[in-house]
Order: C-alpha cells, then sequence, then structure tokens
C-alpha cells in the first residue's frame, strides 16, 4: 500500500480572488476607525460591507469553498461529540481542584524541606 500526497493547485484565479477578499476585508476594518467621527450604524454598515464582499469573492474560489466544507465538516463533527453531564464535568472539575491542592502542598513541601536541608544543615546560614 502506498501512500501518496495529494497536492491542491490552485489556480491565479484563485489567488487573485482571495487577495481581493483580504483586501476588501482590510478596507471594511479601516473604514470603520477612518470613519470614526460618523455615526456608529455607519461605521458598522462599512464594516459589515467590508466583511460581506470579502466574504463573497471568497466563496467563489476554490480555496473559500474548501473552508465551507471544512467549517460544515467541523461542526458535524462537533455534533458528534459526547458532552460529559452537569454531574460529571462537577466531578472531573473536583477531581482537578484536589490534584492541584495536593500537588501543590507536596511541592510546598520538598521545597521546605531542601531549602532547611540547604540553608540550616549544611551552609549554616539561618540564624
Amino acid at each position: 500500500m502506498s501512500n501518496q500526497s495529494v497536492q491542491t493547485v490552485s489556480t491565479s484565479n484563485d489567488k487573485i480572488k482571495v487577495a481581493l477578499a483580504i483586501v476588501a476585508a482590510i478596507a471594511g476594518v479601516v473604514g470603520f476607525y477612518y470613519l470614526a467621527d460618523k455615526p456608529a450604524l455607519a461605521r458598522a454598515g462599512v464594516l459589515v460591507a467590508g466583511l460581506a464582499i470579502a466574504a463573497v469573492i471568497l466563496w467563489t474560489s476554490t480555496t473559500g469553498r474548501e473552508f465551507l466544507n471544512f467549517a460544515k465538516e467541523s461542526v458535524r463533527e462537533t455534533k458528534k461529540v459526547v458532552w460529559p453531564s452537569r454531574r460529571e464535568a462537577t466531578q472531573i472539575t473536583g477531581i482537578v481542584f484536589v490534584f492541584v491542592l495536593v500537588m501543590a502542598l507536596f511541592l510546598w513541601g520538598t521545597d521546605k524541606t531542601l531549602e532547611f536541608l540547604l540553608y540550616d544543615v549544611i551552609l549554616g546560614i539561618r540564624k
């Protein structure tokens, strides 16, 4: 069985579309800040328009459609996850807190023991 790597080939047309989508998104953000003295509705409209134009341009490219399919598959896979119940989540959280507390006490005790051995017993610095 041979494993062959698959390379996606994007045309220069798709690259131009992605670049235009990025420019449109940046233009929307820049317009939002450029119109700082205008009403909030106008600023939000410019931002939303820039992002919407970017989304439409990106959707027409192969890369954009692949990303959209990836996002849909991600949502579908997330729905398959079996989430813990509230009781299970509370129990797991309690176990983590207890473990952290025990580990903190262990490290504190180890630190104090080494401090005592080093400064009091070996070096005799403390009075």
